[in-house]
């Protein structure tokens, strides 16, 4: 009760600013904030991450201008758990969404917790205006569709996948919204995504509000379907490529071109120099469909770390060098309260419960250690594969303790010695094992207590004779 009168007042709060807008001297002292989030973007599929027959010149620039991370994991290696975690800066089985929110009840995994402080919602409380542009994927329906968590433009694609990117349905359901108006326009998602994006930014000419910007690209999902153009120009260029591979590639470098033109946009600006931006993508790439994930082991569904390592950068002009690398891991939950601190809010004396860690320090070249915590990752899904149980990961230093299977026992790897995870210690080294497993048990415990069923599904469940 006490968390939820606390979103109450910030609502209300934001609202007020809205009417009496704060100083311009206030408001230059708030950086803007854009955070692109790409779907199953493998950590081998951009040219500064080792790609040889992708060409991704705009995305490669921003990472080159600021901080590249080699080790940034997906908090989940499916899509709605990872956007939990960025949105609220949790572990996302502790806010509601083990798995994947889907249309039908009886395949969807989680529903996100009411009593959740959003990002959106606590930069609203030191007067950002806030929107979402592209895939949102944490509810179909209210009360957790975008506008009523928090964001005040919402330009969005609700549901998971596309099934065609040009209709923009899923199971012939139009999931297509302009605030809460379900929407019909023509185009490819990706071009679509980033002509909104573009006129966002060119509006905030208009507002002296600092701004949060929250830019999701379906692209490169399935299914894989570029601009015929854009295939045509990578087979030409790269005649030896398999079919399904010139698609990704050219969905790629079709969202390359798109990101292009947002930063084009943004850099052209009076408030580019104040505007952080963030890039990273959901989790790993989807290998059966093409993706490349480097040298790690499997892909998108795998706790593995092809399907939890992800390409990410942060850009901030005059305050991040560019350039530079870091090798300390960092998580996608680590963004919420990273982004709040440079914002001025102070979640701690809000009592907004994070899991999070700010890598302010990091960003700014100073030291930090960011690999002296335990790093959990959950999820929960069903059919035949997993049966409505739960898969996990944990890692510690440089051990990690995974389970692909619920019906699999626990793999247990040195990523230091062996960062390509061949060789299961599971046997040989039963006291970290132990431990490490102890560790997972508490997680599964602290996310089995949220509900994540939507309330009328719990009242609804048949009873058990």
């Amino acid at each position: 009760m006490i968390v939820k009168q606390r979103v109450a007042v910030a609502f209300w709060f934001a609202s007020f600013l809205a009417l009496f807008p704060l100083s311009s001297v206030a408001q230059t002292s708030l950086p803007n904030i854009v955070v692109i989030l790409v779907d199953d973007l493998g950590y081998g599929d951009l040219s500064c991450y080792g790609a040889k027959d992708l060409r991704s010149p705009h995305v490669d620039q921003l990472v080159s201008r600021g901080l590249r991370f080699d080790q940034f994991y997906a908090n989940c290696p499916v899509c709605s758990p990872t956007r939990a975690s960025l949105l609220t800066g949790r572990y996302p089985e502790l806010v509601g969404v083990p798995g994947v929110i889907r249309t039908h009840p009886e395949n969807s995994w989680g529903y996100l917790a009411q009593d959740a402080t959003t990002l959106p919602t606590a930069l609203k409380t030191v007067g950002y205006d806030t929107a979402i542009v592209g895939k949102w994927h944490l509810g179909l329906e209210s009360p957790n569709r975008p506008e009523e968590r928090g964001f005040d433009h919402v330009e969005a694609y609700l549901g998971d996948m596309m099934d065609d990117y040009y209709s923009h349905r899923r199971h012939n359901i139009n999931y297509m919204v302009r605030g809460n108006k379900t929407i019909d326009p023509a185009g490819h998602a990706t071009d679509l995504f980033t002509d909104w994006a573009c006129q966002y930014l060119n509006h905030r000419r208009e507002s002296s509000r600092p701004f949060f910007l929250y830019l999701a690209y379906n692209a490169p999902h399935t299914p894989i379907q570029p601009p015929e153009d854009w295939l045509a120009k990578v087979k030409q260029r790269e005649p030896e490529i398999s079919e399904a591979r010139a698609k990704l590639v050219a969905l790629i470098e079709h969202l390359d071109h798109g990101i292009g033109q947002v930063m084009q946009t943004l850099n052209k600006l009076p408030f580019a120099d104040n505007t952080i931006v963030v890039f990273t993508s959901d989790n790993g790439g989807q290998l059966n469909v093409g993706a490349n994930n480097g040298v790690l082991r499997d892909g998108k569904q795998s706790m593995y770390e092809g399907g939890l390592k992800v390409p990410a950068a942060v850009v901030w002009p005059n305050q991040i060098q560019s350039g530079r690398r870091t090798n300390q891991p960092v998580l996608t939950m680590d963004l919420y309260p990273t982004l709040c601190e440079i914002a001025g809010i102070n979640l701690a004396s809000q009592h907004v419960p994070v899991d999070g860690i700010s890598i302010r320090p990091l960003l700014a070249g100073e030291p930090q250690e960011t690999s002296d915590r335990d790093l959990f990752f959950h999820r929960r899904e069903g059919g035949d594969r997993y049966g409505g149980l739960v898969i996990n990961a944990v890692r510690r230093g440089n051990w990690k303790l995974l389970q692909n299977s619920p019906f699999a026992p626990l793999e247990l790897y040195n990523l230091a010695d062996d960062p390509l995870e061949q060789h299961d210690l599971a046997e040989s080294q039963r006291d970290i094992f132990r431990s490490l497993s102890t560790a997972l048990r508490w997680q599964v415990q602290r996310g089995g207590a949220v509900p994540w069923l939507a309330p009328d599904r719990r009242d609804a469940l048949p009873e058990n004779n």
